[in-house]
């Protein structure tokens, strides 16, 4: 970044409930995405990317296999004696333990991480985005307009909407307005969850929400309208590439659908701009004589003897002789027996597919399939 120093926060705790039994054993943003990475790969690698050097990662449900896969944040470059990357849990303090209450107070909580650091500015992430963006240019932008707060936004389908934060803006993008998840939305342009403060202004907009005893401590219901009121400058900062929030299970099969895509703007195969994972170390994917896999991504430690069209595998698949894998995505170490028939389908890490097993074989089905140990659930 540029001279005064940024410290990204990237809010890592979320259930993700909606994901269903993805999210039964880890957090969202650990959930595998895209053959080989987890959701949190994208913004982790868009700070390196955008030479963030102190990076701090506020973890919360389950987070054991988030952690496992941080580790030091050596795979971004981050294991540095100075700086890097730090994983932040809730903790025990002299009034004793308890969960962040929201957004905000999960910043609030770690003050004396970002005192310690002691940046110019902060940017706040969320870990369950699926996006590229070079923060060092937003950061410009808010130096620019001599911002308190910068939020980043895109504009959605105005049926969306009213599931987001919405920003109403002058002609220069002045926020006047935050609108959390509006019934009737005046716009559709719809905050990211990404936002930059000038630390000073955050800082002392963090106690004054702490105080409030009816506040949600959450940044768009309280923390942004609250600085508002005071009369802080905050402008919306617009984004024009690939975003997607992965919600629901739909979404997430359409995110990874997205990816088989030519024209898809997200391009993970751009050099200039890379998205880093932990690698696993496996040897080579393996088609053997006689199989078919047409328009797919396939990981290492695949073993492929049957048919896979328009799918996703991640590593160590393996898909036997006569076995049929279309518009699939097949977590890691899956095996697909021979005669099953999977069409539009989700297949959690380590299932054995049952030969007699047809999902979703009519082609105009609009349902997505979710396999899990205790069955499949129709989305």
């Amino acid at each position: 970044m540029k001279t005064g120093k940024t410290v990204a926060m990237l809010l890592a705790g979320g259930q993700g409930s909606r994901l269903k039994a993805l999210t039964r054993k880890v957090a969202k943003p650990a959930v595998p995405f895209g053959g080989k990475y987890r959701i949190i790969d994208f913004a982790v690698s868009n700070c390196a990317n955008s030479n963030i050097r102190d990076l701090g990662i506020l973890t919360q449900y389950k987070p054991l296999l988030l952690n496992e896969h941080l580790g030091i944040g050596a795979a971004w470059d981050y294991d540095k004696n100075k700086g890097g990357l730090r994983v932040l849990s809730p903790f025990t303090g002299e009034e004793g333990g308890r969960w962040f209450t929201g957004t905000a107070n999960a910043i609030f909580e770690n003050i004396d991480f970002l005192d310690e650091v002691n940046p110019e500015y902060v940017l706040i992430l969320s870990g369950d985005h699926i996006y590229k963006m070079n923060y060092d240019h937003m950061l410009d932008y808010h130096r620019e307009k001599g911002a308190d707060c910068t939020i980043a936004v895109i504009e959605v389908e105005w049926e969306d909407a009213s599931r987001f934060g919405i920003l109403n803006t002058d002609e220069n993008d002045q926020v006047v307005e935050f609108d959390e998840k509006p019934a009737e939305p005046k716009n559709n342009l719809a905050s990211m969850g990404i936002y930059m403060f000038t630390w000073k202004e955050l800082r002392e907009a963090l106690y004054k929400d702490e105080k409030n005893p009816d506040s949600d401590n959450d940044f768009g219901k309280n923390v942004l309208p609250m600085m508002l009121d005071d009369g802080k400058k905050m402008f919306a900062y617009r984004f024009s590439g690939y975003w997607k929030d992965v919600g629901t299970v739909r979404s997430y099969w359409e995110s990874n659908m997205d990816l088989l895509d030519p024209n898809n703007t997200l391009q993970i195969y751009d050099d200039h701009w890379r998205i880093y994972t932990k690698s696993k170390n496996l040897p080579p994917q393996y088609l053997a004589e006689g199989s078919t896999v047409r328009h797919s991504m396939v990981n290492e430690g695949c073993v492929i003897s049957g048919t896979v069209e328009n799918s996703i595998l991640f590593s160590s698949v393996i898909v036997e002789e006569g076995a049929v894998v279309k518009n699939s995505i097949i977590l890691s170490d899956c095996v697909i027996k021979s005669g099953a028939k999977l069409n539009r389908a989700i297949t959690l890490e380590g299932l054995v597919v049952d030969g007699t097993t047809e999902i979703g074989q009519d082609e105009d089905d609009d349902c997505v399939y979710l396999m899990h140990e205790d069955g499949v659930t129709k989305e």
